[in-house]
């Protein structure tokens, strides 16, 4: 293993985060960040508007989705498209925007997956694609046996039944008051999978009951409004803040 990767996967937390915010950049910039980090090979699949890069070497390999852009009318649209279909094999269901992405690209990231991956597939993303990266986990764990799943500011993706027939492990960000973070909503079906890590209003990764997530995340709409930033909940959702703030953070 070359020094740059040990050193970025010393804190996957904010390695993933890092290149979920790469997976934003072009082809060329993007392959700067990877190479960064100790990455040499990577490969961009684009069709119709749904994006991921996957990035490996002889030992790992990772899958970072891009997330919403708001000038691209199909992510617009599976945004919004919120009606539930069945998931994958049948096993609950999902936000038919969401898996519509993901079934774009699923036929040519499947065999490269299968051609190139050798010890463990880390699979990433940032909003829209936290939740491709989510509904692209659940399929790979019939296909292979070790996932590991980061997401950052992630919607919620299915119902409960789809959501236990996920095993992989997931870490699921949240910064403070991130929108994204609550929708679709609750009341609809909708579950969030995975072990929720969240960041308090100062930016630290804490472990806080409801009530206390409640005040910090009151303390965050201050803070913010001091800065004459009224929307609190986009401004967190911001990619970059999240690598940003685990920089320095505990490794998981």
């Amino acid at each position: 293993m070359n020094k740059k990767k040990q050193t970025a996967l010393q804190n996957k937390p904010h390695l993933m985060a890092t290149l979920s915010a790469a997976a934003y950049k072009s082809p060329k910039s993007a392959t700067k960040v990877f190479q960064r980090y100790g990455f040499a090979n990577n490969r961009f699949i684009d069709i119709d508007g749904a994006q991921c890069y996957i990035i490996w070497d002889n030992e790992d390999m990772i899958i970072a989705f891009r997330g919403t852009e708001p000038k691209q009318m199909s992510d617009v649209k599976a945004d919004l498209n919120a009606v539930q279909r069945k998931g994958y094999l049948d096993k609950g269901d999902v936000h038919s925007g969401f898996r519509g992405e993901v079934d774009k690209i699923w036929d040519t990231l499947k065999p490269l997956v299968l051609q190139k991956v050798s010890n463990i597939v880390y699979v990433t993303g940032h909003s829209l694609g936290g939740a491709m990266a989510t509904i692209c986990s659940k399929r790979l764990q019939e296909i292979i046996s070790n996932v590991v799943l980061y997401t950052y500011g992630s919607p919620r993706v299915g119902d409960r039944k789809w959501v236990k027939s996920l095993q992989v492990t997931h870490y699921r960000y949240q910064n403070n008051n991130d929108v994204v973070c609550k929708v679709p909503f609750w009341i609809m079906g909708y579950r969030h999978h995975g072990t929720n890590v969240y960041l308090n209003y100062k930016g630290n990764c804490v472990k806080l009951k409801w009530w206390r997530r409640c005040i910090d995340s009151m303390r965050g709409r201050l803070k913010a409004w001091s800065k004459l930033q009224f929307f609190d909940g986009v401004y967190d959702h911001d990619i970059t803040t999240y690598a940003k703030r685990l920089k320095n953070q505990g490794v998981l």
